[in-house]
């Protein structure tokens, strides 16, 4: 193989690769995953639609995973399956410590267990300061079912900040080089032609 195909080559991996991480991904976080455009929570085996909301900072724009500031928050959980409405319900913030060794004293928000005969559970709670946590629903009489989904708060995630900050000189770099190789290797006349 040609050394100049070789780089054209890897050229294009380097584009195609690129492209790849600078495209939009929903990455399930923990119990949360997005499905159909909708926000799921898996709790054993049942499921709610998660909507979280900021009116002073997004206004009427649904998050489903990280938060994206600090302030007043509104969450959402409606259940999907009608089994739900008959057992009572728990939900828990703590800080994200690594341990839930002492559950107590890092819960910042705990809504007592309960039965929700109408299918929703929905409260708000006002973070004053960015950090991680998580967030955690437990189902069922004897509290069987569990999930757990960490999230932050008012944490831009490194990549969307590297993103986007670097993306459009990077990608502008990529196209530059791409063209200078793939134009170098054909002669005038090819270039004329086209």
């Amino acid at each position: 193989m040609k050394p100049f195909v070789f780089l054209k080559l890897t050229v294009g991996c380097i584009v195609v690769a690129l492209s790849a991480l600078m495209s939009s991904q929903v990455h399930a976080h923990g119990g949360l995953s997005m499905a159909e455009d909708m926000c799921k929570l898996t709790v054993g085996p049942y499921t709610m639609h998660f909507s979280g909301y900021q009116p002073e900072n997004t206004q009427q724009k649904q998050f489903c995973e990280d938060i994206p500031a600090t302030g007043q928050t509104i969450v959402v959980l409606d259940y999907i399956e009608q089994e739900l409405r008959a057992l009572p319900a728990e939900v828990r913030i703590i800080k994200d410590t690594g341990t839930e060794d002492n559950l107590e004293a890092n819960t910042v928000f705990r809504l007592p267990a309960k039965v929700y005969p109408n299918g929703s559970i929905d409260f708000a709670y006002t973070f004053d300061k960015p950090g991680k946590f998580v967030g955690i629903v437990t189902v069922g009489d004897k509290q069987e079912h569990i999930s757990k989904f960490p999230f932050s708060v008012g944490e831009p995630k490194f990549w969307s900040k590297f993103l986007n900050i670097y993306m459009i000189p990077v990608l502008a770099l990529v196209i530059v080089l791409g063209i200078v190789f793939f134009m170098r290797d054909r002669k005038p006349s090819q270039i004329a032609a086209s």
